[in-house]
């Protein structure tokens, strides 16, 4: 595969697909934006890309809560192909909102073997209102846990946040274990130096400071910071202080795009 193919899925209120698309594009993959209508319309579409990816933004000006109505959809126009989507080993990438729809439609962290599931979706963790009660953009660290289709092992990364809905909260204290013990936690806040911390290291208050989740797989991964816009050193608001610094958004995309050219 010289260019792997990834649909970008918008909707009313997505206002990320854009630099989203142009990340992609940088790690050296194919993209088309394609309204979830349309998709929903046609559904056998999927079949033709490697990677999906639910962008950023408001969809549906979260008028219920963060990222339900683009899960209900996903769950009652798209199930199938999803499903077919993923038994072919392909990859599914959500970002803040997206996040927040991959969880609300129960695909993160999915299936969790002897838990019962908190809604009809399958969902067992939610993300929801920040302990700050307010809007938090910002700057943060993160610490990835899991080597997976989008992520090394043991990274430190900076990346900036955008949300009023990213506490992520178990179901109970046995869904939180499962999280842990098998390895469904890829992302974690962190300081500079990699180390866990209140507010405003923890910029929502999620438990075990959980920032980004992936499915047993490891092709499926979600996370509430923005990696497509730290994809330019000069991004960053200490730029001209880090001159050599790496622009770390830039590996998540380029790790799924080597990824797929190694699976298919």
């Amino acid at each position: 595969m010289s260019k792997p193919k990834v649909m970008i899925l918008r909707t009313a209120g997505t206002n990320c697909d854009e630099e989203t698309a142009h990340a992609w594009q940088l790690a050296g993959a194919e993209t088309e934006r394609v309204h979830i209508r349309e998709l929903a319309d046609h559904p056998d579409r999927l079949k033709d890309y490697a990677i999906l990816t639910i962008p950023g933004g408001f969809s549906y000006g979260d008028d219920i809560s963060a990222g339900k109505i683009l899960a209900n959809q996903m769950v009652h126009h798209l199930a199938d192909a999803l499903h077919g989507f993923l038994a072919a080993g392909k990859l599914i990438l959500g970002i803040c909102n997206g996040f927040q729809a991959l969880v609300k439609a129960g695909l993160l962290p999915g299936a969790l073997p002897g838990q019962s599931a908190t809604s009809g979706n399958g969902q067992t963790v939610t993300l929801t209102q920040n302990d700050s009660a307010r809007f938090e953009a910002r700057w943060i660290h993160l610490r990835s846990w899991r080597r997976c289709a989008f992520l090394p092992d043991g990274a430190i990364l900076a990346m900036p946040i955008a949300h009023g809905e990213g506490k992520l909260v178990a179901a109970d204290d046995n869904v939180l274990a499962q999280l842990k013990n098998r390895g469904h936690i890829a992302l974690t806040y962190c300081d500079a130096e990699g180390q866990s911390g209140p507010y405003p290291v923890n910029p929502n208050g999620s438990q075990a400071d959980i920032a980004g989740l992936i499915d047993a797989t490891g092709r499926i991964l979600g996370l509430m910071p923005h990696p497509e816009r730290h994809v330019y050193p000069t991004q960053h608001p200490e730029w001209t202080r880090r001159p050599k610094a790496a622009a770390n958004g830039r590996v998540v995309f380029e790790t799924a795009v080597r990824t797929a050219k190694s699976l298919w």
